[in-house]
């Protein structure tokens, strides 16, 4: 166990940054408006890609997930637990950010970027699925559901129990944050990479 006020500052801080919603942001800075009136609604890179700017859509996307990269490699410096709670809160912040009243993203940079702090080598293993499951089916929310569900198994095997268990966590508040995707998936009708609503 870990001190409290050490637990506490690690949720602090991976809240922090977590819940800086770049996406929108970033397309605000743009000129482009406010992202959650287009497409799905989400502030992540996948939406933002709906507005036809892919460098606003890339940046998007590493900066959501060098948030997480970021909260657990600073409270890793007092604690490995401390940076797997502030891992943890970042994700969380990101999908429940205070600022936008609690409706945020659906998390999938933000985990990669923890993962990569975490284990890079889970973080690699997780965009070479990713990259993999887009290539075949062109849908990116399949692509981070299977990749997501095979993270805690690849931490596993890399010798992080604990991790895994947590990673688990956040690959179910994943999944649900992915409810309406799923169930367009089953129907045919989910949007594919590059696809404007």
């Amino acid at each position: 166990m870990i001190p409290l006020p050490l637990l506490l500052a690690a949720a602090a801080v991976g809240y922090g940054l977590g819940s800086i919603p770049f996406g929108l942001l970033l397309t605000r800075a743009a000129g482009l408006g406010d992202v959650r009136a287009i497409g799905s609604g989400n502030i992540g890179a996948t939406n933002v890609l709906r507005t036809g700017r892919k460098d606003i859509a890339v940046a998007t996307l590493l900066l959501d997930g060098l948030k997480g990269t970021a909260a657990v490699l600073i409270m890793a410096r007092f604690a490995p637990e401390a940076g797997a709670i502030a891992g943890f809160a970042a994700f969380l912040g990101h999908i429940f950010p205070v600022w936008l009243k609690f409706k945020g993203g659906k998390g999938v940079a933000t985990f990669v970027g923890c993962l990569f702090g975490f284990a890079w080598p889970a973080g690699l293993a997780f965009i070479g699925v990713w990259l993999a499951v887009a290539y075949l089916s062109r849908y990116s929310s399949l692509s981070a559901l299977v990749a997501s569900a095979l993270s805690p198994v690849v931490l596993w095997f890399l010798g992080l129990p604990a991790h895994a268990a947590l990673v688990a966590v956040m690959a179910a508040i994943l999944w649900a944050k992915h409810g309406e995707n799923i169930a367009r998936l089953r129907a045919g009708t989910e949007g594919k990479i590059g696809q404007k609503k």
